[in-house]
């Protein structure tokens, strides 16, 4: 199980049709999208899982294309390492 990182999507993007996008390459395991709190838009960002070589299809082909005007940049989420902790 690969986790995708998916940056630069448009504010109407929904669920449904970040779900549809990554279906054609294989099955999405779980999907967060980041919405805003107060109107319910995408806030550009998105996480989802997928087995690895449907991952890695996905990858090759939806990194820096185009979704309704925007470019998009998909690949696997680094987390955030490196972070904060604590401090010695």
């Amino acid at each position: 199980m690969i986790t995708l990182s998916v940056r630069g999507l448009p504010r109407s993007t929904t669920e449904a049709s970040l779900t549809a996008l990554f279906a054609e390459y294989g099955t999405v395991r779980s999907l967060k999208l980041v919405k805003d709190l107060f109107s319910g838009e995408c806030r550009g960002f998105a996480t989802l899982d997928m087995e690895g070589h449907e991952a890695r299809a996905a990858i090759a082909a939806l990194d820096n294309s185009d979704l309704n005007g925007s470019l998009i940049r998909v690949g696997p989420d680094r987390g955030k390492k490196g972070r904060g902790g604590k401090r010695r």
